[in-house]
């Protein structure tokens, strides 16, 4: 057994009033999702919390943590080599085009080797941010040119098992989600093949796919660290029949489904040129909504969309700080949370790995969508970053400190330039990764201090960044460049009319006319 005496920890139903995630925007609208108490010592064992215990002092041997001490941190929605697009998709303003131009080149240079290495560094600065646990939503299936990886070089699911490895060394708990892509994008005559760029990417049937990921859960059945979800990339990627069958995979498999949605007009705009609905409806009609499921972004919503999801159960997955970074625009989140979508956040691309940025994000930008403060009480905000997020990747246990809970413990300073004078039950609105302190994960003491039991984090990140950029140098053209910048050179991305492609370059649409391939890399 471990103990951790907190100096003030988050317990579940204290702390007053509050509202939860399908509530009102009244303050003093129905119980506490959770409140701080001061002096709690909680015992684990095997992963778990056996005991907590407020208002008593620390025990002999006990680890101490100050600050506040939340439930682990939940990213419900991540693209980890998308970290190495980081601060090199702006120098020329761009478009979302420019950047998933060079997200594609990216990619085409990822081995299983690279992206485990990448995805380890990735996954432990989350970490030293308080995350616990990650919904990786997982595309890069197999090689460059689309057929799976030989036995010898790790088999069909290589890079699900080396981000499974990376997640384990960071200490966090993976729910992969593993995704059907099967089409390159609907235009108004229906759908399209996949692109040379997006080959990887697919198992080319839904039967095809099933039957990977099924061999996927065969292997990690008594891994209790990490589990297999599923995710149908977008209603652009696949197509009604093929969203019913992905639902029912994962209806009969008790698994998570995740599916991006609606981040942007185009998709919008595609499915209703094409089909004639749009893609909420077309997850209605394929029986792909549910408690089960979560959309990602929803960004981009009609009345009819939002009562769909609501009624539904679907949980609904906002990532702020990528939703900014794109222009993507701004969510509806309230309307969502009052029509009985459960809210949760994911850092998405990573313009930072601070899920408690995430959090804030919900409440401001409803603050500037309504001209209101006040939408999400500072315990809702912890509530979607702990435990919603948390049933969002099928872990519904975690995300709270009580007993029988898995043993997930962040420790944020009251004490640092950003956080000092904050009253303790506020801290979610003013303090971010940099201000966690400690973090216990499955009982496993995983940062101290502010130190990741990895090391150097920062270094782990710039040697596996700059392998890969040094990689996608070699073996891809961008635009119309002779080819990636090497390391250390500026990072010219495309002009919005071109594709990223492996050693040729292709034309396309501008991104305003472009609505077939969509918005959700």
């Amino acid at each position: 057994m471990s103990g951790f005496w907190c100096e003030r920890a988050w317990l579940p139903g204290v702390g007053g009033t509050g509202r939860s995630v399908s509530g009102s925007t009244q303050a003093d609208d129905g119980p506490a999702p959770g409140g701080v108490v001061e002096s709690v010592r909680v015992v684990t064992d095997g992963g778990r919390i056996v005991a907590v215990e407020p208002g008593v002092p620390a025990s002999d041997g006990d680890v101490r943590l100050r600050g506040v001490v939340l439930p682990g941190l939940a990213n419900a929605h991540s693209h980890a080599f998308h970290r190495a697009l980081r601060g090199r998709t702006h120098a020329d303003g761009g478009s979302f085009w420019t950047w998933r131009d060079g997200m594609y080149a990216l990619a085409a240079a990822l081995t299983p080797e690279r992206y485990e290495r990448l995805a380890r560094a990735v996954f432990a600065e989350m970490s030293l941010g308080g995350t616990t646990a990650v919904g990786e939503f997982h595309y890069v299936h197999h090689r460059p040119d689309g057929t799976p990886y030989p036995a010898a070089d790790g088999g069909p699911n290589a890079m699900a098992e080396a981000l499974r490895s990376a997640a384990r060394d960071a200490g966090v708990h993976l729910t992969l989600l593993d995704t059907c892509y099967l089409h390159g994008g609907l235009g108004p005559a229906g759908y399209e093949p996949l692109a040379p760029e997006q080959a990887r990417f697919g198992d080319g049937s839904v039967e095809r796919w099933a039957a990977r990921v099924d061999a996927l859960r065969t292997a990690w059945a008594d891994d209790d660290r990490a589990l297999v979800g599923a995710a149908a990339h977008s209603v652009r990627a696949v197509a009604s029949d093929e969203l019913a069958a992905v639902a029912r995979w994962a209806r009969a498999a008790g698994a998570p489904l995740h599916v991006h949605l609606s981040e942007q007009p185009g998709e919008n705009e595609a499915a209703l040129a094409a089909l004639g609905v749009t893609p909420t409806r077309l997850l209605h009609d394929a029986g792909a909504l549910g408690p089960g499921t979560t959309a990602v972004h929803a960004v981009h919503l009609t009345g009819d969309d939002v009562a769909l999801l609501g009624t539904s159960g679907t949980g609904v997955c906002l990532c702020p700080t990528t939703e900014r970074d794109l222009a993507d625009g701004i969510a509806p989140g309230l309307r969502l949370a009052r029509a009985g979508s459960p809210l949760s956040v994911g850092t998405d691309q990573h313009v930072t790995a601070d899920v408690l940025a995430e959090a804030r994000g919900v409440e401001e930008h409803e603050r500037l969508a309504s001209g209101r403060r006040g939408a999400f009480a500072p315990a809702t905000l912890v509530e979607i970053a702990t435990s919603a997020g948390h049933a969002a990747l099928g872990r519904p246990d975690a995300g709270r400190i009580a007993v029988g809970a898995p043993a997930d413990l962040v420790a944020v300073r009251l004490d640092t330039a950003r956080t000092a004078g904050t009253d303790p039950a506020q801290v979610v609105l003013v303090a971010g990764a940099a201000d966690v302190s400690d973090v216990v994960a499955g009982g496993d003491l995983v940062v101290r201090d502010g130190v990741h039991r990895a090391g150097d984090v920062a270094r782990m990140l710039v040697e596996a960044i700059e392998e890969l950029w040094a990689a996608a140098g070699q073996t891809a053209v961008v635009g119309k460049a002779a080819g990636l910048p090497a390391v250390g050179q500026r990072a010219g991305l495309p002009a919005a009319g071109q594709d990223a492609v492996v050693g040729q370059t292709t034309a396309r649409p501008a991104a305003a006319q472009d609505i077939t391939r969509g918005s959700d890399a």
